[in-house]
């Protein structure tokens, strides 16, 4: 099975940049790709490098005018389509949100992002409300997928929950890049541990993980692209790269990933009795024996 990672830039508006990925869903369903997946919000440029409530302009409903569009492209090009944007849910109520289409245009359900950041031109957390629709996985027409979202790459534990609702391939539409001041110094250091969590959290599941970024420079943030997917072993299937605009496609084979999980089966051996603490925010240590002594008396 072939999957297509959309590559892209910001094209100036939401019409052109909805214009452009129906575009690229049709070109990369010729190229034989199965599974479509966008950047990060995709509609938009990534408004997150200010606060500026003007901006919650740029969101919109689900379903909405970006959904039809998918919809359409998904049915007309018979694809899954998995599309990232910004939702308005109402009562001053906004989600980072991805979309997951079948290939017969059907609305499958969404995806809102858990872990929202909140650095220097990453102002997340003004805009987006953490997701409450947990973490999902979808039959689709072209296989188990699931969805998570940029920051989320960060977290093992959003990975492995979407893995064990039964997703064979894990989706990251991203928006990441450098920023001037560090480039420099910690531009390679940044990109190798985004890259080496994602590959992990492929072997540490037995899934491909796909991981779609944008390109070009917003302002003073410069994307640095390198979509890429890697399968079980941890492995680069194939790399897209730092600054052009390109689909990349990916052949993966779903009997490898059926093999890894029976090699290594990580699912089977963990012990789940003993993760309780991880619903902690920190794990304080015990009281040590003379503590706890004096507080006896």
């Amino acid at each position: 099975m072939k999957l297509a990672l959309l590559q892209l830039r910001d094209y100036g508006s939401v019409e052109k940049n909805r214009a452009a990925t129906v575009r690229k869903i049709a070109e990369a369903a010729k190229g034989g790709a199965a599974i479509v997946c966008t950047q990060e919000l995709f509609t938009t440029p990534y408004f997150c490098v200010k606060q500026d409530p003007a901006l919650f302009d740029l969101a919109e409903t689900i379903p909405g005018p970006t959904t039809d569009s998918l919809c359409q492209a998904a049915k007309k090009n018979k694809v899954v389509v998995i599309g990232s944007l910004f939702e308005n849910r109402g009562s001053e109520v906004y989600h980072n949100t991805a979309v997951v289409i079948d290939a017969d245009g059907t609305l499958l359900g969404s995806y809102r992002k858990s872990h929202i950041p909140q650095d220097p031109a990453f102002e997340e957390k003004f805009y987006f409300t953490p997701g409450d629709l947990g973490y999902r996985a979808w039959k689709t027409k072209a296989g188990r997928i699931g969805v998570l979202i940029c920051w989320d790459q960060w977290f093992p534990e959003a990975a492995r929950l979407t893995a064990l609702r039964g997703a064979d391939i894990l989706f990251y539409p991203t928006a990441i890049g450098w920023l001037p001041s560090e480039k420099a110094a910690l531009g390679a250091a940044q990109h190798n541990a985004w890259e080496t969590v994602q590959r992990g959290h492929a072997v540490a599941n037995g899934c491909y993980v796909a991981a779609v970024n944008r390109v070009g420079r917003e302002g003073n943030t410069e994307f640095w692209g390198q979509s890429f997917v890697a399968d079980p072993y941890g492995r680069i299937v194939t790399k897209a790269s730092v600054g052009q605009v390109e689909i990349l496609y990916a052949d993966i084979d779903l009997k490898l990933q059926a093999d890894f999980r029976r090699i290594w089966p990580f699912f089977r051996d963990r012990r789940i009795d003993t993760y309780g603490d991880l619903t902690k925010r920190l794990v304080d240590d015990e009281p040590t024996q003379s503590v706890r002594k004096k507080k006896k008396r």
